[in-house]
């Protein structure tokens, strides 16, 4: 008996060390991304990057604007982890490439502008906002308030129109789609100018946005459907990730600065209608940028309350992408090509995890 419950204890503590090798360490993995997209995606020679890993497989010259906005946020969590560190400053420098100051007001366009002029997205500049704002609350560098507060009037100047009502256009100059996707962040650019200036301009513009987000394009389990076509009104019911994040974040922040207890039921009301569509067979969707942006609202979640479910299954699935989604350039993604976006929506997922787990 006692032989055999040696060999138990041996089983075990094996199986241990081997689930160990196994799932990462959030934060050597995330240094390990960083070394890897700079490896890998990093142009030195011009500051920028490319959108995968192989050049015959890259659609242009140089990565669209949108893996940027993946990247400037996971550069962020990098710096939560090591405030000595800047891991921001060179994709800022990048990401400057795309500015445009064609009228009506200054902003980034989508592709590199030196190389041509491409289209501008809402979505696009809300994600690199959101991210500087984060920022600026940290370190309180006046560049990337700067920054943000352009990014505001630009949405605000070339996106915002009481067509169906109100709400954000997608496109600059395309007005036939309000999208979740860009009144979401929105709605999170406004709430943390609003929180930093103290300004009510900008919580009028956050409460008008939500209320007409909520009223066109959320599905009665509270979760969001994609889009609302202009004029014709008709509802496109995708369900992605990334937009019931902004949209749980969007309630958590409301909570936060308006103390109503109402944002906070809605936010856990959102929080498990997404566990319930999302998490299916041990795994979110493919995406990792998006789900990235999903873990934002559940780490606000869970920083009221302290509950391990609302972070656990993203964990079971970032565990499972280290197992089986990584080649042996330690490259993270099912395909043989490797897309940046997909590095940079990892760094995030691996780092926000480390801070909430430590």
């Amino acid at each position: 008996m006692m032989k055999r419950n040696l060999y138990a204890i041996v089983f075990l503590l094996t199986a241990q060390v081997v689930h160990a090798q196994k799932n990462p360490d959030y934060k050597q993995a995330a240094n390990l991304i960083c070394k890897n997209i700079n490896a890998s995606f990093y142009e030195p020679s011009t500051g920028l990057y490319t959108e995968t890993n192989s050049v015959v497989n890259n659609p242009n010259k140089h990565s669209w604007l949108w893996p940027l906005c993946a990247l400037i946020q996971g550069a962020n969590e990098m710096e939560v982890l090591d405030p000595k560190k800047d891991y921001m400053s060179g994709v800022a420098m990048a990401i400057e490439q795309y500015y445009s100051a064609a009228p009506p007001s200054p902003a980034y366009q989508d592709y590199v502008t030196s190389e041509r002029l491409s289209s501008r997205f809402f979505d696009d500049n809300q994600w690199i906002a959101i991210a500087y704002l984060d920022a600026y609350q940290r370190n309180k560098k006046p560049v990337y308030l700067e920054k943000a507060k352009m990014i505001y009037r630009h949405m605000v100047k070339a996106g915002l129109d009481t067509v169906s009502g109100g709400g954000l256009y997608w496109k600059e100059g395309e007005l036939n789609s309000k999208n979740t996707c860009s009144n979401g962040p929105g709605i999170l650019v406004a709430l943390q100018l609003y929180k930093v200036t103290d300004e009510k301009q900008y919580l009028e513009l956050a409460l008008n946005l939500y209320s007409w987000t909520n009223k066109h394009l959320q599905a009665p389990d509270g979760l969001y459907y994609d889009a609302i076509k202009v004029p014709s009104l008709k509802v496109d019911q995708t369900l992605y990730t990334y937009n019931t994040g902004s949209m749980l974040q969007s309630n958590m922040l409301l909570y936060e600065v308006t103390k109503d207890k109402k944002y906070l039921d809605e936010a856990y009301r959102i929080a498990v209608a997404g566990k319930k569509h999302f998490f299916k067979g041990g795994r979110l969707p493919g995406n990792y940028w998006f789900n990235a942006v999903m873990l934002r609202g559940y780490a606000e979640l869970y920083r009221i309350d302290h509950n391990r479910e609302w972070i656990g299954f993203f964990q079971e699935d970032a565990d499972r992408i280290w197992r089986e989604e990584r080649d042996g350039n330690n490259l993270l993604g099912r395909k043989p090509v490797k897309e940046l976006i997909d590095q940079a929506g990892m760094l995030e997922i691996y780092a926000r995890l480390y801070e909430l787990m430590k």
